[in-house]
């Protein structure tokens, strides 16, 4: 997956990787890939929902140990 961009949003509450993740987003041209790694484990549902408030769409979500990581591609 040819990410443009990285966030780290690792020891971060929501809304903060959220708005990480939108700052980023902003930053970006339509259609490249953003991936954000969080350790919160709501974030998994803030994604989904945020994906569908936005029109950005979720490409992929993966957890690893502690570390939950998210796709985003810019709308």
């Amino acid at each position: 997956m040819d990410v443009s961009k990285e966030v780290d949003a690792r020891g971060l509450n929501c809304p903060l990787p959220i708005l990480k993740a939108k700052k980023a987003l902003a930053e970006m041209a339509s259609g490249e890939l953003l991936r954000i790694t969080c350790t919160d484990p709501g974030s998994v549902r803030d994604f989904q929902a945020f994906a569908r408030q936005t029109g950005n769409e979720l490409v992929e979500q993966v957890s690893a140990g502690t570390d939950f990581m998210h796709v985003l591609r810019r709308r």
